[in-house]
């Protein structure tokens, strides 16, 4: 059975936590394509007020047993629109990304629809393929967390 989770709205209140967890060290070093500096929290504010007053992007609060669980959104960045979603650990492994994915891909019905993914996260990657998401491209992009360019995979969503 899924975890029960919820998609609402981002307020205030969640971006504390949402700056706790993109600083935990395992998922800046599985997310890899991250912040500069995952602890400038003026950066942080200015990156987040930027995307909160972006009204091309779809931007949710994922909840789980009521706690913040992480983030899911929807941008066209790079050109063509893109989903990105972060957990804090200690919501990984529960079912919850999926689930959440699943339940915003049912709001944002553009298709196609790529998704980006380092090409050792394992995790996303198999979240991203139970959805439907399909490898299409590989391309190697500089991953701040690491340090280097590395292997991603570019994934496509088309069917509705």
């Amino acid at each position: 059975m899924p975890p029960t989770i919820q998609l609402r709205d981002v307020v205030d209140a969640d971006m504390p936590i949402f700056f706790a967890q993109q600083k935990e060290p395992a998922g800046v070093q599985m997310a890899a394509f991250t912040a500069k500096d995952p602890n400038d929290r003026v950066a942080f504010d200015s990156q987040w007020a930027s995307i909160r007053a972006d009204r091309g992007i779809t931007l949710q609060t994922i909840l789980y047993e009521e706690a913040v669980a992480g983030t899911i959104l929807c941008h066209s960045w790079f050109g063509a629109p893109e989903i990105s979603y972060w957990l804090g650990e200690a919501f990984w492994g529960k079912g919850i990304a999926t689930a959440a994915l699943q339940q915003f891909l049912k709001q944002v019905t553009v298709r196609p629809l790529l998704a980006r993914v380092a090409h050792d996260n394992v995790g996303s990657l198999r979240v991203l393929q139970k959805c439907n998401f399909v490898i299409t491209a590989q391309e190697k992009g500089f991953a701040q967390a690491r340090g280097q360019k590395i292997p991603e995979y570019i994934l496509t969503l088309n069917d509705a």
